[in-house]
């Protein structure tokens, strides 16, 4: 099980991590990233390496 979280001071709202996560984890929510499908994550960190402000983490729990 992986424990993805989002900054959301530090997200600039760019959508890239919604857009690039296979399994539909993050969605956009008043212009700022936000985990919805926590259960959903298959840990492999595509939205940290495109994540440009750094407000996006996977730790496996």
């Amino acid at each position: 099980m992986y424990l993805v979280q989002v900054d959301r001071d530090k997200c600039e709202g760019c959508g890239e991590c919604a857009e690039t996560c296979p399994a539909s984890v993050l969605e956009m929510v008043d212009g700022k990233a936000e985990v919805t499908s926590p259960d959903e994550c298959l840990g492999c960190e595509s939205c940290v390496s495109v994540c440009p402000s750094g407000a996006v983490t996977v730790q496996e729990q």
